[in-house]
């Protein structure tokens, strides 16, 4: 593998991107058959949309935990083995979903196969180990796995509602399960070589941070303030995430319609993710994490007074370029305050309260929705959430500034 210059970078780094993008986006299409399913899953096994609104926030909360386990997996033995044994996991939980017959199969499918053992192999094991294989690009090449959640929701909503259509929602899943079986398992092999940076590499360069203190605080109140930035973030962005279909639907209009606007939400994700993964190499992952937190509070408050489909369109569309930046500033921003050995375990602990997150949210909107009868209330709240996030992670930001400027010779 040739290194450029004094850079680590190789060209078989590229090859771990866009496998991992791969595994990544194909993963994602099993939690996209609850969004999109979720009326005619909660009709079929007669349950309120609390219900697969759960079995989503199972799957993410298992996803969460269990990628602790995968990246102590991930440090010790490499990326492929945990990748590998998740998309046998995601395989046989959309196989058992598809044969469920109430709420406990559906959850065990979801929580424990797909989520805890599965896709918790599909995005912090995978952004902790491409963040070895990169110093120049690190940003670019995080957001480009990352930005495999817009280009998996740009493409499988309309899949899977055309899918739906023909073959009902627990066809859906069988047939997933066979297309997942095919294109992940090889896509894992890729994932073999081990990365060009050891995990015992001091932190970067001009990094204001010891093995003692982080941000002047002791690091684990440091990743506390991170962990209550992605809970803030992470629930206020699950709720359009999960229940824009349904939302869309409400209004009078078509689930062929509500699947169009997930996926303009997630296409305008994809571009801005690789955007923003420039633009954190540029500025820094701080600023460009507050600006997108910004872009998307606006959104959210849109999409609580917007009726009209285009007005939903072109908040769908805003709020995708702007929630799409903050994630993979996150691992950008570990690997600023943290040492890099210990970015698999940090990565993956951010992944998990991001999980929780995500659940969170798209628990509340559905029992809100319920309680309510309007989903207007669950973008109020998600709003709250926003807030919540912008204000930790300005005060991250404000202190790494001073701690930078403070470290500067006179």
């Amino acid at each position: 593998m040739r290194r450029h210059g004094s850079s680590v970078e190789t060209r078989y780094g590229w090859v771990i991107v866009f496998a991992s993008l791969a595994v990544h986006s194909i993963s994602l299409g099993g939690p996209t058959i609850l969004f999109v399913a979720l009326k005619p899953i909660a009709a079929d096994l007669d349950t309120a949309r609390a219900v697969p609104s759960l079995a989503y926030s199972l799957l993410m909360i298992g996803t969460g935990i269990g990628g602790i386990a995968m990246g102590w997996w991930m440090d010790r033995r490499g990326v492929m083995q945990p990748v590998l044994f998740g998309a046998v996991m995601i395989c046989l939980g959309a196989l058992l979903a598809s044969q469920a017959e109430g709420r406990w199969s559906l959850f065990i499918a979801t929580g424990l196969l797909m989520g805890l053992l599965g896709k918790a192999a599909m995005i912090a094991p995978l952004v902790a180990n491409v963040t070895r294989w990169f110093d120049r690009r690190r940003g670019f090449a995080v957001a480009i796995i990352t930005s495999g959640q817009g280009l998996a929701g740009a493409l499988w909503p309309a899949v899977i509602q055309y899918f739906n259509d023909l073959v009902g929602w627990r066809g859906t899943f069988l047939y997933f399960s066979i297309f997942a079986a095919v294109t992940m398992v090889p896509a894992a092999f890729l994932l073999r070589p081990r990365p060009p940076i050891s995990p015992s590499d001091r932190p970067a360069a001009g990094s204001p941070t010891d093995e003692r203190r982080v941000l002047d605080l002791p690091p684990h109140v440091a990743q506390i303030m991170l962990w209550v930035g992605t809970i803030g973030c992470c629930a206020a962005m699950s709720v359009p995430i999960v229940h824009l279909v349904s939302h869309v639907t409400d209004q009078g209009y078509t689930l062929e319609q509500g699947a169009q606007a997930l996926s303009v939400l997630f296409m305008a994700a994809f571009v801005s993710r690789l955007a923003f993964g420039m633009l954190a190499d540029r500025i820094g992952p701080m600023r460009t994490l507050l600006i997108g937190s910004v872009s998307m509070a606006a959104m959210l408050l849109a999409f609580a007074f917007t009726t009209s489909y285009p007005g939903l369109l072109t908040a769908a569309l805003l709020f995708g370029l702007g929630f799409s930046g903050i994630m993979p500033c996150y691992p950008l921003i570990i690997r600023i305050l943290f040492p890099v050995s210990q970015a698999g375990k940090r990565i993956a602990a951010q992944y998990m309260f991001s999980a929780v997150g995500m659940a969170l949210g798209g628990w509340l909107g559905g029992v809100i929705f319920d309680l309510t009868g309007s989903y207007s209330p669950a973008f109020l709240v998600a709003f709250a959430f926003n807030v919540v996030n912008f204000a930790a992670m300005s005060i991250v930001h404000v202190r790494h500034t001073r701690l930078r400027f403070s470290l500067r010779p006179a």
